[in-house]
């Protein structure tokens, strides 16, 4: 899986991300970006948000037209 890169990564945008509870069973949880909170340049195990919905988790896609 490529690692997202912090560039690629805005509020606004819609995502998959992986929620800590699920990292396990890699369950994916889909939402918009409503903050960015991993402030290095990339994360191998994906970018940590927080959707609009509250819910935080690591970037394991971004969705297709963002």
């Amino acid at each position: 899986m490529k690692i997202q890169k912090y560039s690629d990564i805005k509020p606004g945008i819609e995502v998959d991300i992986v929620l800590k509870k699920d990292q396990r069973n890699g369950k994916l949880t889909r939402g918009v970006v409503k903050d960015i909170l991993t402030k290095s340049a990339g994360h191998p195990h994906g970018i940590k948000v927080r959707l609009v919905n509250g819910k935080v988790g690591r970037v394991k896609k971004i969705r297709a037209g963002y």
